[in-house]
């Protein structure tokens, strides 16, 4: 039985909606240090994108696992 064809979608959906839980709560809280602290607005967007930029590249990791054969037992 090739399980690989069953859990790619399952894997997709949670990578998904993993890192939009986690894009939202990223931005959701830089617009909330901005507000508090304005003057750091570069400073925090910047650090905004990289960590933005970990959370899409964990989905794409999440996603490429799916696709890696497991020897059947």
């Amino acid at each position: 039985m090739n399980l690989v064809g069953h859990i790619a979608p399952l894997a997709f959906g949670l990578a998904a909606i993993g890192s939009g839980i986690g894009v939202g709560v990223i931005v959701g809280k830089t617009v909330e240090s901005v507000a508090r602290q304005p003057e750091l607005a570069g400073r925090l967007q910047t650090l905004m994108w990289i960590g933005i930029a970990i959370t899409e590249a964990l989905c794409f990791i999440a996603i490429g696992v799916a696709f890696i054969p497991f020897p059947a037992p």
